[in-house]
């Protein structure tokens, strides 16, 4: 179902084609600038930059516009203002019909878009180490983004980009055959991989025969000898066990059939230099092999290079990256390719796709696109960290919060029964973590303040659970299943009387352009935002409208079927976004 504006800008557009398309034939399809108004539904303010383009004072094109404008059955008013706005208002059995339509389609007015193969790089944790604070946005907006690319009809190849190649596992390997593959120690790779890492670090750094056995293993590992491969591919799959768990308590749809880690592109980075030294797209300079693109300097105008081999042979990144981005355009047919990602890896991944323009690894078609996320921060507005200055634990912030959201729930209903409590309280305080991520742009940085995020009231997380659970209590309270009342069957019977009525119908129409803007855009926030106003709207709607004891039998039945489109959007919108929708609260 489109949206109202969906439905008037091209009727819009087709009244100054009528109007001025035969003297300017590149008015045909001239942008009818719709926003919305204080003074109307819908204000088209075209006529003031096209007065200009015409010769014609701007309310004189407003009022050619409009005498060829063709609204009916949709507006019930059309006026010219000031100095030629056109002020649309919608006929209340058009609002009514249209909610009606919505409330009937089985995808709430969400339309499926034209498929693409969409990779996108999302989480890209490293083994043996921590999830930490600074691995949750660009999991939580991936996730949301990858759910709403597929949820639009989209091809979406989840590429978790796992950083298990290097020099550390050397050291990792070695101190795995000391403390034994069975060992206590070694089960620490699924519970405290840091506590792991640590104790390998402190053995290279207090033991000289240890770090040359680091080293000579890291040699036999890029050797390919076939133990340590065999050794490497323990530690790696105790790892994925620890971030499997991590990805189960924080609710996003990352499996094992995503991992794409750096080790897959090791067997071509070799010829990747090679070709790229042969077409003179990388020179050596100061023993390394790097690429040189035009507009990238620094300080002094000194140009920035792309080190794709190192001088001491080995090989940085930035090849590792250009095997990425070739693999995804050739391999999985990548159309847009999203990296969500750090903001501080803008300028590398420019220079790595330019690279790989350069070098006819990418075309024209070929989209590439950095969602670049920003920083998490603590109450002093710094980047959070803990009192011994390292990045907070994932798991530790989502037990916090879900201890946080627990206190929540006691307090405001401590009437629920003890299970359902327990149940609802992580739903509750990971919903909270994940939608505070969520509802502020990718990248901008905000404060982490659990309270905030856990409160019941405000643009949060639970405030929109609480609203979905608040229509769930109304069919409840009347033996109902919302299911027989909403969406996904016949055409429901919807009439609107009053603005109350009218503003929350008019919302609801906007969810389905909703949802598709943040697909084109990957901006998930935009949807948070909606959901917020939406359910905002529904609260003064169900603050002064009675809907069991509604005054007659059609306005009960309307009233109950806005309500259950209402729930529907809510549960579906917060599930675009990974958050779940408790039955109570």
């Amino acid at each position: 179902m489109p949206s109202p504006a969906e439905v008037v800008a091209p009727r819009i557009t087709a009244a100054i084609a009528a109007a001025f398309g035969a003297a300017y034939p590149e008015l045909t399809d001239a942008d009818p600038v719709l926003r919305p108004s204080q003074f109307a539904d819908l204000q088209a303010n075209a006529a003031l930059a096209l007065g200009k383009k015409v010769g014609m004072p701007p309310r004189d094109v407003a009022a050619k516009v409009v005498e060829h404008l063709d609204l009916g059955g949709v507006a019930a008013q059309v006026e010219i203002s000031g100095p030629g706005f056109i002020n649309i208002t919608l006929s209340n059995s058009w609002v009514a019909g249209a909610t009606g339509e919505m409330a009937a389609d089985p995808r709430l007015g969400v339309p499926s878009q034209r498929t693409q193969n969409i990779p996108i790089d999302y989480s890209s944790p490293n083994v043996a180490k921590e999830m930490h604070v600074g691995h949750l946005r660009t999991t939580v907006v991936g996730d949301a983004l990858a759910r709403t690319l597929e949820h639009l009809g989209h091809n979406v190849i989840r590429q978790n980009h796992l950083g298990d190649w290097g020099t550390p596992f050397g050291m990792l390997i070695e101190h795995l055959l000391d403390v034994g593959e069975s060992s206590s120690e070694a089960s620490l790779l699924e519970s405290d991989p840091n506590a792991f890492y640590q104790h390998a670090r402190d053995t290279f750094d207090g033991d000289p025969a240890f770090a040359d056995r680091a080293r000579a293993r890291v040699v036999a590992l890029q050797a390919g000898d076939p133990d340590t491969l065999r050794l490497w591919v323990e530690l790696v799959d105790l790892s994925k066990r620890y971030l499997n768990r991590v990805y189960a308590l924080l609710g996003v749809t990352l499996t094992d059939d995503h991992f794409a880690g750096e080790s897959r592109y090791n067997a071509e980075l070799g010829a990747i230099c090679d070709e790229l030294e042969a077409k003179g797209i990388a020179v050596v300079s100061d023993g390394a092999l790097c690429v040189f693109l035009d507009g990238y300097t620094g300080r002094e105008g000194k140009p920035v290079p792309l080190i794709i081999r190192k001088s001491d042979g080995g090989y940085g990144y930035g090849v590792t990256d250009l095997a990425t981005i070739r693999y995804r355009a050739h391999d999985l047919h990548g159309e847009r390719i999203v990296y969500v990602v750090g903001v501080t890896q803008a300028l590398h991944f420019r220079m790595v796709w330019d690279t790989a323009r350069k070098a006819g690894w990418i075309g024209d078609d070929v989209h590439p696109i950095h969602v670049q996320i920003g920083n998490v921060l603590g109450a002093d507005r710094k980047i959070l960290k803990t009192r011994s200055g390292e990045p907070p634990r994932l798991t530790d912030l989502l037990d916090e919060a879900t201890a946080s959201a627990r206190a929540v729930i006691d307090e405001a209903r401590p009437d629920l029964a003890e299970e359902v409590r327990a149940q609802i309280a992580p739903q509750i305080g990971i919903g909270a973590v994940k939608y505070a991520d969520l509802s502020v742009a990718h990248d901008s940085e905000y404060v982490f303040d659990l309270a905030r995020m856990v409160s019941l009231t405000g643009n949060t997380g639970p405030y929109l659970q609480y609203a979905a659970a608040r229509v769930r209590s109304i069919f409840r309270n009347a033996g109902l299943d919302p299911a027989t009342v909403g969406h996904g069957g016949e055409k429901r019977r919807i009439v609107v009387r009053d603005a109350g009525e009218r503003d929350l119908a008019l919302a609801l129409l906007e969810f389905g352009s909703t949802v598709t803007e943040v697909g084109d855009e990957l901006e998930p926030h935009r949807l948070a935002a909606y959901l917020f106003e939406l359910a905002q709207t529904f609260s003064s709607f169900y603050e002064h409208h009675p809907v069991l004891k509604a005054e007659d039998a059609e306005l009960r039945q309307s009233r109950l079927a806005l309500c259950a489109l209402t729930l529907a959007v809510l549960v579906q919108g917060l599930a675009l976004l990974g958050v779940e929708s408790p039955t109570q609260m």
